[in-house]
């Protein structure tokens, strides 16, 4: 059986949610829920002593990190999400990084809400978000390929990424008509059957008030 730790709106298990789709696996999902404090309890610690998620139990291993996951789906299931030349795989986990590396860390929630907290009133949730995701957004824009797809003309790692960025970008209210390449890319992927059933929304756990 395999087995996902995951949080419903998280970015990182998002994007692991496709690579299972992708690779036609069936899982249990475990809601971890993190408005609740769960991640921080001792059972998912001992899971993940960086008391994050996603975790995924699979192939008598417990795998942390989504990028780690899903190179490691695309190598264990033959996914095909980065190329076979050294240069355009550089390239698509370039693109990919700018993403997992640069926007979501400073969007966590746990930063955000730091951020907020600490500002004396000046910052908050909304206002951070748009400041680092939208200007992360715009240099993806300038980035990614004139097509379809992030890079390459297939679906990759990069492709991946992008798709829980746009849902974000969305959720905090952030204009993506300036972004018409990325609005494309995210538009055809969301006709891939394996990122549909990925969404949030299909997905959508419970939450304690």
């Amino acid at each position: 059986m395999i087995r996902l730790h995951d949080y419903w709106r998280s970015s990182a298990s998002y994007r692991v949610r496709i690579a299972l789709g992708l690779a036609g696996l069936d899982w249990e999902a475990l809601p971890v829920d993190l408005t609740a404090g769960a991640q921080r309890g001792p059972a998912h610690l001992a899971r993940n002593p960086q008391g994050l998620v996603p975790v995924l139990e699979i192939d008598g291993l417990q795998l942390t990190q989504s990028l780690a996951i899903v190179e490691y789906l695309d190598e264990t299931r033959g996914l095909g999400l980065l190329p076979g030349d050294a240069a355009m795989r550089a390239r698509v986990r370039a693109l990919a990084h700018a993403v997992a590396m640069e926007i979501h860390p400073v969007c966590n929630l746990r930063v955000a809400r730091h951020a907020a907290a600490n500002s004396g009133g000046g910052i908050t949730m909304e206002s951070w978000m748009r400041d680092f995701i939208a200007p992360g957004l715009a240099a993806l824009e300038a980035m990614v390929d004139d097509g379809d797809f992030c890079a390459g003309g297939s679906l990759t790692l990069a492709d991946i990424c992008l798709v829980p960025q746009l849902y974000n970008a969305r959720r905090w209210g952030i204009d993506l008509a300036p972004l018409p390449r990325l609005s494309r890319i995210g538009t055809h992927l969301d006709t891939v059957p394996a990122v549909a059933a990925a969404h949030p929304d299909r997905v959508q756990q419970p939450e304690k008030a």
